[in-house]
């Protein structure tokens, strides 16, 4: 054999072996990988059960984080509905509100008139309850820290006119500005007769915290499907599409006349 074929499988047999080596580092690599990616999947799933352990333990917290206080007058079933005009109207209307959900605004801007005026004559009953929808989604406490502050001013008999103020002031949905007491407090110097000593305790001590988590509790088991939702004498009317504030009070107008 010539020194040249000798050369040339000498050369062969090293590039081979470079090859193989080659070959078996990425495999090593690929197997490093392999572990490496199963190692990240069990803390990602760590991650997920312990973020669903976190909330279902602030949903316990809710239940247990303290006498449930219902406002003043407060009606129906374990007190969790704030009543507005008089008991005797024929017609009533139940709301389930936020007060930082921006489909709620909407709703009391158009139909806020109509509702104001059917109560004012003792034809209608609007029965509110107060909702944290937004504050689970988004996070934050605004949702929760409006509502009790809300039912403070019903303590204080102002309920309707603040619950109007909370609405017309409500900051854009991304923003928990209702989570700052002082926010509250300040927008209560715009009814009349509220801003007190007491009404500042209140919101202050979040005496009726409990029993808005109670309200969401309850908003959860009736299986409604968003904020808002508004019932005329049990019909879920906002989700019919062709309602209007005068299709509204053409409705109430029908049941007192009978």
């Amino acid at each position: 054999m010539s020194e040249k074929n000798r050369e040339g499988k000498r050369t062969a047999r090293e590039k081979l072996a470079v090859e193989r080596e080659k070959q078996k580092a990425s495999e090593k690599r690929r197997r490093a990988l392999i572990v490496g990616g199963a190692v990240v999947a069990v803390l990602g799933l760590a991650a997920v059960i312990g973020v669903v352990a976190a909330n279902a333990g602030k949903d316990d917290d809710s239940e247990a984080a303290g006498p449930v206080v219902a406002p003043s007058g407060a009606q129906g079933k374990d007190g969790l509905a704030i009543p507005v005009g008089k008991d005797s109207a024929k017609s009533t209307l139940t709301v389930w509100e936020d007060f930082r959900c921006p489909a709620c605004k909407a709703f009391e801007t158009a139909y806020r008139p109509v509702i104001h005026e059917l109560t004012n004559a003792g034809k209608l009953k609007t029965e509110y309850h107060l909702v944290t929808l937004i504050d689970g989604n988004m996070g934050g406490s605004g949702s929760r820290n409006a509502a009790n502050a809300a039912a403070c001013a019903q303590d204080a008999g102002k309920f309707p006119a603040y619950h109007d103020v909370l609405f017309d002031n409500q900051p854009q949905e991304v923003e928990d500005a209702y989570a700052r007491n002082d926010k509250l407090i300040e927008l209560a110097g715009k009814v009349d007769g509220l801003d007190t000593p007491a009404f500042r305790k209140c919101v202050e001590d979040g005496t009726h915290n409990s029993w808005v988590a109670k309200s969401h509790q309850a908003f959860n088991k009736g299986g409604f499907s968003g904020t808002p939702t508004v019932l005329f004498d049990g019909k879920n009317i906002y989700q019919d599409r062709t309602m209007t504030p005068a299709k509204l009070k053409r409705m109430v107008q029908e049941q007192n006349k009978g």
